[in-house]
């Protein structure tokens, strides 16, 4: 396991209407300050009022969408940890609106490692490490040709990939 130290005393909050998966965020994320909302009115209240590292949005049953509108604005760096709204659609509102990672709950336990990045300030390799670290995950879900097939898709890795060699050089 990763030395957590860099995300050890950051201010989370996380939004999910299921108490159990706040539960477990909390947990996943012991070396943190995790503030927890069930519910959109909640979560929008936390965002307008106090400063967090990270967000955690939950899509469904919280109006995840809006709550992303309202983080990216605040200049929160934010997640979308989601089970029912996993489709390509769902990815690219997340990526347009300005989220820096979208996780799928089943793959919650993976939340640090993706966070150490969000927290360095490295968007583009959080993306990066999301699409091949899942990519056969997101394959089998969506199917093996889902980012050929949107053109979104393609320039956004594009995108990603320029930036990276623009980065290494």
């Amino acid at each position: 396991m990763k030395d957590r130290n860099i995300l050890k005393d950051k201010v989370i909050l996380a939004v999910d209407d299921e108490p159990d998966v706040l539960e477990t965020i909390e947990e996943i994320l012991s070396m943190c300050i995790v503030y927890k909302a069930r519910d959109f009115d909640t979560a929008t209240q936390y965002l307008l009022n106090y400063t967090y590292d990270i967000v955690i949005l939950d899509i469904m049953g919280v109006n995840g969408f809006e709550l992303l509108r309202t983080s990216v604005s605040m200049g929160f760096p934010t997640v979308m940890l989601t089970a029912h709204a996993l489709t390509p659609e769902a990815l690219k509102k997340a990526i347009k609106l300005g989220a820096v990672s979208f996780l799928p709950k089943e793959k919650m336990r993976e939340l640090p490692d993706f966070l150490e990045d969000v927290v360095l300030g490295k968007k583009e390799s959080v993306w990066s490490k999301l699409f091949s670290g899942l990519g056969t995950y997101f394959n089998s879900r969506f199917g093996p040709d889902w980012r050929e097939k949107d053109q979104f898709f393609k320039d956004f890795q594009a995108a990603l990939k320029k930036s990276e060699e623009k980065g290494g050089s």
